[in-house]
């Protein structure tokens, strides 16, 4: 029997996942009993391990950022080498090949990690909302109105989760990851508007949204090796 984790959520089904770090994660009804949970565990054990046999081929996978000149972070999928810089005022930019981190005085690594958080979430904000009105204006989302509202939240096991009051969370980190990969993020979001489960009938959505969502959400699980 694997460990794993259970995250209580308002969602009615049981769903496992595995992260590539080859954690599992069960997200669980509120008050769902635990031997119900263990029995799903227990059937999935097959699956379970492929999955974790699939992550581990690219381990190890990037270590911890110190936030430290020469270092690599991603933007959209592409690597950027940090260059810490003193300046006038606090400034975060790209420049050809490099996250240009600028301050009054050489930052310790604590303040360049917050000053390209700020960034990454501001970026993230601006881009996730370009791409939910693309989205939800481009389809009809059968008998759903009103596209949901977004909120920027950083969540340690999921890239995105809808609420079932219509709120859309969406982790920042995520504008890490290329930008086919932000999409399918988003539209298997906005799917769950219309299908709150993993049925079959919210895969033939996705599939109708998305024909190639296999394909980036393969490419999202590889994008921060």
């Amino acid at each position: 029997m694997t460990d794993y984790t259970v995250v209580e959520t308002d969602r009615r089904t049981l769903e496992i996942g595995v992260l590539p770090d080859g954690q599992v994660v069960v997200r669980a009804p509120v008050g769902c009993p635990p031997e119900l949970i263990e029995a799903k565990v227990r059937r999935r054990l097959r699956w379970i391990q492929t999955q974790q046999r699939f992550f581990a081929q690219f381990h190890p996978r990037t270590p911890p950022r110190q936030y430290l000149s020469g270092e690599t972070h991603f933007y959209l999928g592409k690597r950027y080498r940090l260059k810490i810089l003193t300046g006038p005022q606090p400034l975060v930019r790209l420049v050809g090949a490099y996250f240009l981190v600028e301050d009054s005085a050489v930052p310790a690594p604590e303040r360049v990690a917050a000053l390209m958080d700020r960034w990454y979430r501001v970026k993230a904000e601006s881009l996730f909302n370009q791409i939910v009105d693309r989205l939800w204006f481009g389809h009809t989302w059968h008998e759903v109105t009103n596209p949901p509202q977004i909120k920027i939240r950083h969540m340690t096991t999921h890239w995105g989760s809808l609420a079932t009051s219509g709120v859309l969370s969406l982790n920042p980190a995520l504008v890490r990851t290329p930008l086919e990969c932000i999409e399918y993020v988003i539209c298997h979001e906005l799917c769950h508007l219309v299908h709150h489960d993993h049925s079959p009938a919210f895969f033939r959505l996705l599939d109708e949204r998305m024909p190639d969502w296999k394909k980036r959400k393969h490419k999202l699980e590889l994008a921060l090796a």
